[in-house]
C-alpha cells in the first residue's frame, strides 16, 4: 500500500463515518458495508491487514482512548460481571466454539479449531456502545459492555497464542497454558501499575501543554511495547495506564485537558473509520485463499460457525447473570432489579470486530515447513463470523432496544444533578473569592470583582435554566437562547477584526491573538452536548 492508496483510504472512511451521522445506520456497519461494495469496483487497490501494525499500532491507542473515558468508578463498581464477560466468557467462548467448529467441519484438527474459537471468542463492543449511548441505554449496560471490550482482548490474544502452540505441535501442557495465562494478566498490570504514576508525575512536570500531548500520543505505545517486551499482556497494560490518567486527568492544565480530548477524539475518529473500512475491503483476499474448499461448502460452515458465536454467548450470559445472584445474597443486595430484558441485550450485543480478523491474519502460513491447518478457511470463518455479526446484531440491536423498552438515561434527573454540583461548587467558589478579596494583596477595582461574580453566577444559573421554561415562539431554554446571541455578538467581533486586518490596520499575528480569546470566550458559552 502506497502513501496515496493510505490517504485515499482513511479520507474516503472519514467520508463515509461523516455521512453515517446523517443515516440512522450506525457508522461502523456503514463502513464495512462500504468497504465489502467497494471490494468489488475494479481498480480498488488491494488492502490488506497487516497484524504486524493493526496489533501494536492500531489496537493500542483505540484501547487508550477508549479507557481514558471510560470511569474507573463505573468499572470498578461492575467489576463482577465485567470480569465475567471478558475473561470467563471468552475462555469458555474460546473451547465450545472450538469444539462446534471441529465436530462440524469434517478433517479440521481440534487444535487448529480452538485457534479458531480463540480468534472469534472477544467481541468488539465499538458499534455496541455506540448504538448504547445513541438510544441512552441505561449507564450500567453501556458500562458493562465498554468494560469488556477493554479487557477481554487480552484474554483472546493469550488463548489463541497457548492454542497456536498446541496446533504447531509445540507441546503446551495444560499447566503450561495456564502458567502463560497468568504471566500475560498478571504481567500486563504489573507493567501498567508500574508505569502509571510515572508516567502521570511526567505529565504534569512538563512545561507546556504541546509536550504533554505529544507525550499523550506516545503513551499507549510506550505502555504496549514495554508489556510485549516482557511477555506480558499490552492490552491490560494500555488499559491499566488509560484508566489510571484518566481518573486523575482533573491534576493537568486546562490547555492540556483542552488539547488531548480534540487530539484523542480525531485520532479515534479516524483509527476506528479506518479499521471498519478495512474489514469490508478483506473480502477478495479472503475469498482468494480459500483454496481446496469451495466457496459454497464454506459457507455452509461460516452459517455454522456464525450460529454457534451467537448461541454460547446467550448460553454464558444468562447463567452468568442469574446465578450468581441466586448463590449470594450480597449480590441480590447490591445489584437489585435486573431481569430477563439487560442479558438479551448484552447477550445480543456480541458483535466481533478488527480485533478478531488482526489476530486471524497473524495466524503463520508455515512453521518449520509445516502449513497450519485450514489456515485459508480459519480466516474466511473468521471473516464471515465479523461481517455476520456486525451486520445481523448491529442492524436489529436498535430495533430490540426500542422493543424492549428499557428504561433509558433519566436525563432530567441527570441535569439536576448537574445543577446540585454545580450550585455547590459555586458557593466554594464565591466563598474562596470573599476570602481572597478581603487580603489587601488581591485588591481589584469594582468592575472587575462584579466581574468575577457575574461569571460564577452565571456558571451556577446556567444549569438550573435548563430545566426551566422554554421559549413559546422559539423553542429554546433560556441557556439556548444566551448561548446564540452570545456567538452572534461574538460574530460581530471577528468580522471587524478581520476587516481591521483586511485594511492593514493590524497585522495578521495581532489579528489571531484577538480571535483566539474570541474563541475561548466562545468555547466558555457553549457546554458540550454530549460525551461522545
Amino acid at each position: 500500500m502506497d502513501a496515496l492508496e493510505l490517504v485515499a483510504l482513511v479520507a474516503v472512511s472519514a467520508a463515509v463515518a461523516g455521512a453515517a451521522g446523517r443515516t440512522p445506520v450506525a457508522a461502523p456497519l456503514l463502513l464495512v458495508a462500504a468497504g465489502l461494495a467497494a471490494s468489488y469496483i475494479p481498480g480498488v487497490p488491494d488492502y490488506t491487514l497487516d497484524p504486524h501494525i493493526v496489533l501494536p499500532l492500531i489496537l493500542p491507542p483505540l484501547l487508550y482512548t477508549a479507557a481514558v473515558d471510560a470511569s474507573y468508578l463505573d468499572l470498578r463498581a461492575n467489576i463482577r460481571p465485567v470480569a465475567l464477560l471478558s475473561v470467563g466468557y471468552v475462555l469458555f467462548a474460546t473451547f465450545a466454539v472450538g469444539w462446534l467448529a471441529y465436530v462440524l467441519v469434517p478433517d479440521l484438527p481440534l487444535t487448529a479449531a480452538l485457534v479458531l474459537g480463540a480468534v472469534v471468542a472477544p467481541p468488539d463492543a465499538v458499534a455496541a456502545t455506540a448504538i448504547a449511548r445513541r438510544l441512552g441505554l441505561p449507564n450500567r449496560i453501556t458500562t458493562i459492555l465498554q468494560g469488556e471490550s477493554l479487557v477481554n482482548d487480552a484474554t483472546a490474544i493469550t488463548a489463541y497464542k497457548v492454542a497456536l502452540a498446541a496446533a504447531v505441535g509445540e507441546g503446551v501442557s495444560w499447566a503450561g497454558g495456564i502458567g502463560e495465562f497468568a504471566l500475560a494478566a498478571l504481567g500486563g498490570i504489573g507493567v501498567g501499575l508500574v508505569l502509571m504514576a510515572p508516567i502521570h508525575w511526567l505529565r504534569r512536570k512538563l512545561p507546556d501543554a504541546l509536550l504533554q500531548n505529544v507525550l499523550s500520543l506516545l503513551i499507549p505505545f510506550v505502555a504496549y511495547a514495554a508489556a510485549e517486551e516482557v511477555g506480558a499482556s499490552g492490552v491490560l497494560a494500555v488499559v491499566v495506564v488509560a484508566l489510571y490518567l484518566g481518573h486523575r486527568a482533573w491534576q493537568v492544565d486546562f490547555a492540556t485537558r483542552l488539547q488531548e480530548a480534540a487530539v484523542w477524539k480525531m485520532v479515534a475518529f479516524v483509527l476506528e473509520s479506518t479499521v471498519f473500512a478495512l474489514i469490508g475491503l478483506q473480502l477478495p483476499y479472503v475469498v482468494q485463499g480459500l483454496g481446496p474448499y469451495g466457496v459454497g461448502e464454506a459457507i455452509g460452515y461460516a452459517l455454522g460457525v456464525f450460529v454457534a458465536v451467537v448461541v454460547v454467548r446467550f448460553v454464558w450470559v444468562y447463567p452468568a447473570t442469574f446465578l450468581p445472584r441466586r448463590l449470594s445474597r450480597r449480590i441480590r443486595e447490591r445489584e437489585p432489579g435486573v431481569n430477563w430484558k439487560a442479558p438479551l441485550i448484552v447477550g445480543w450485543a456480541g458483535m466481533r470486530g478488527v480485533v478478531s480478523l488482526a489476530i486471524a491474519f497473524s495466524i503463520p502460513v508455515a512453521t518449520d515447513g509445516e502449513p497450519f491447518p485450514a489456515r485459508n478457511l480459519v480466516l474466511f470463518l473468521t471473516f464471515t463470523t465479523v461481517i455476520g455479526t456486525l451486520v445481523v446484531q448491529g442492524l436489529t440491536l436498535p430495533p430490540l432496544i426500542r422493543l424492549l423498552k428499557l428504561p433509558g438515561r433519566d436525563v432530567q434527573a441527570e441535569t439536576l444533578a448537574e445543577a446540585q454540583a454545580q450550585s455547590e461548587a459555586s458557593r466554594a467558589a464565591e466563598a474562596r473569592l470573599d476570602a481572597l478579596l478581603a487580603d489587601e494583596r488581591n485588591a481589584l477595582p469594582q468592575p472587575l470583582e462584579d466581574r468575577l461574580r457575574a461569571v460564577l453566577e452565571r456558571r451556577r444559573n446556567a444549569v438550573w435554566e435548563r430545566l426551566g421554561s422554554v421559549n413559546e415562539v422559539t423553542g429554546e431554554s433560556v441557556d439556548d437562547t444566551y448561548r446564540r446571541l452570545s456567538g452572534e455578538v461574538i460574530d460581530a467581533e471577528r468580522e471587524v477584526f478581520v476587516r481591521l486586518r483586511d485594511e492593514r490596520r493590524i497585522d495578521d499575528e495581532m489579528m489571531r491573538t484577538l480571535l483566539r480569546r474570541l474563541d475561548l470566550e466562545e468555547a466558555a458559552a457553549y457546554r458540550e452536548e454530549s460525551a461522545d
